[in-house]
Formats: C-alpha cells, structure tokens, sequence
C-alpha cells in the first residue's frame, strides 16, 4: 500500500502545491469526486496516474449541483475511508483536495453553511455566490430535464477545481455521460489547457453500475435495478442485428425497466458527442437512462457503435 496521501483543505495551499510540481515539470492528473468512493472511483484514480506525473483527488460535496428538494444533507460521506482507500491505489495519490466550502455565500466571505450536515444548497441563498458556468446546448437534455441546475452547478465548481488545482489531465466516468460531454465541450469553449478523459464504466459483478447512491438500494431494489443494464444489453444486441429504429429500442428498455419496478425519468438514443436525440442508428450513439427504484435515481447507459457490431 502507498503512503497515505497529503490532504490540503485550502484553496491558495493547493494552487502552491500545482505550481511547484509544474515547476518540477510533472504532469498533473486531477479526478473530481464528492467522496464516499467506490471501485469506480479508484479506476479513475488509477487511469490519471497512468497519464500523470502526480495525482490530486478532490473530495467535495458539491451543493450547488443540489436542488433544494434533492438529496445533500443525505449524500453519504467517510473521508477517512476514502483517504484510505486512496492509498490503495497503485502508485497511491498525491494529494486529497478536501475543501470545507468553495462558495461565498455572503457571510464573513465564507460560508451561509450549516444546519443540515454543515451544508446549503447554492440555489437557496439569497446572497453571495452569484457567478455560474452555464454550457446551454449540452446541459438541456436527458438528467437537465428533470435536474435544471444540475450542471449549472457541476459546470460551475469543476471551472473553480480547473482554477484552483490547475491540472494538465482530468478523469471523468463515463457513467456520467452527458457530464463528460459537458466539460469537454467546457473545456473547448474556455481554452481550458486541460486533457478531458472519458473512462470507461465500471460495474459489480451482477452488472450493476457503481454509485455511491446503490448504498440507500435495499436488497430487493438493487436486485430489480439490475434490469437496467439487462435491458441495455439486449437493446446494443438488437441494434447489431439491424434493429436501428430507436423507438423500438427505447420501447423494449422502458417495458423491461418498468416490469421491473422501476420509474423511468428517461430513456434515450442520443448521438455519442452532441448529444442530440436521433430517430436511427445512422452514427456512434450513446443509449442512456434513468430511473427509480424506491428512492433512490440511478443512471446508466450504453455505447452502440455499429461499425463494431457487424
């Protein structure tokens, strides 16, 4: 096991830290997380200390990605576990950036924070933060419909960990599709010098993808949950049999998903970069979904690339 990494909690501390290893001419890699990680995490990690000369790992819950009815005072936490965790890692991580609060909410310049779980969602104060990084075309679709200042606030506090940390490379899930989409798209639009890695989704061993929610699934719920990725296979195989007609596909998700117990929020054929909904499979397309089980919004999806398939 590696050491355990240095943990900075202040922002002008972690620019000092980036600056004196770019002055060593090392590469940076950064891998954005909210905590409470997962093996999935850890691949993340893994993949930017292949691409890195040093690994920073930032553990932050964001609040202004959270509506005020969403789940922030409930999003799990164990920062020790995860300081742990990290150490596990071959080639181990550098450093943790755990800052208490990114935002100025308009009190003594640092923080309208507290009572439930020592955090607020931006979206319910008044006063403050006021600055926010909107990507339009991108943020609109599949979670932005039923999320509206979701990537509002992810486009938002990932510019502010670009500022701060000052990465050369940067590692996102691909479980987070339209999110990746977003801050690549981002990351071009602002001249951002930073690499934007897509990795690939990492699953348990029954298929489900790995989130740091499937903790609130109970056993009944995870084992309906699996439906998703089920659901999403046939549909890839069905595409690869010449079914390109993306109502049928999303039809057979929707049915398979719904028997199941779940609630669809959606379920879409989209292209893989603009992320536009297509009709026929003509092109690389990403199939994604989200749905309930109990309380719990899991997302997942699947690339269909025909030009593999047949």
């Amino acid at each position: 096991m590696a050491p355990a990494p240095r943990v900075i909690s202040d922002k002008a501390s972690m620019r000092s830290w980036s600056r004196s290893m770019r002055a060593q001419g090392k590469l940076i890699g950064l891998v954005p997380t909210m905590g409470f990680l997962h093996a999935g995490h850890l691949s993340l990690v893994a993949q930017a200390r292949q691409l890195s000369d040093v690994v920073a790992v930032s553990i932050y819950v964001n609040p202004g990605q959270f509506a005020p009815t969403e789940d922030l005072s409930t999003y799990p936490s164990d920062f020790d576990g995860d300081v742990k965790k990290l150490a596990s890692v071959p080639g181990g991580v550098d450093v943790v950036f755990h800052p208490r609060n990114l935002y100025d909410y308009g009190k003594n310049g640092g923080g309208d924070v507290a009572e439930a779980g020592g955090m607020v969602s931006c979206v319910e104060s008044g006063s403050g933060h006021e600055s926010w990084v909107r990507v339009e075309k991108l943020e609109l679709g599949l979670c932005g419909k039923s999320r509206p200042v979701f990537f509002r606030g992810v486009a938002t506090v990932v510019t502010k960990l670009f500022n701060i940390v000052e990465p050369d490379v940067a590692v996102f899930g691909k479980k987070d599709y339209q999110q990746w989409r977003l801050i690549q798209r981002m990351v071009r639009d602002l001249d951002f010098s930073i690499k934007v890695i897509g990795a690939e989704i990492t699953r348990d061993n029954d298929g489900l993808a790995m989130s740091s929610r499937n903790v609130h699934l109970s056993p009944e719920e995870r084992e309906k949950a699996l439906s998703i990725n089920k659901s999403l296979l046939r549909a890839k195989s069905a595409a690869g049999d010449g079914q390109v007609h993306c109502e049928k596909l999303t039809n057979l998700v929707i049915q398979s998903v719904t028997d199941a117990g779940g609630r669809i929020d959606y379920a879409e054929i989209v292209d893989q970069n603009n992320l536009e909904k297509v009709e026929q499979i003509k092109s690389p397309v990403v199939f994604c979904v989200a749905a309930w089980f109990g309380k719990v919004r899991l997302i997942d999806n699947m690339e269909i690339n025909l030009s593999m398939n047949v």
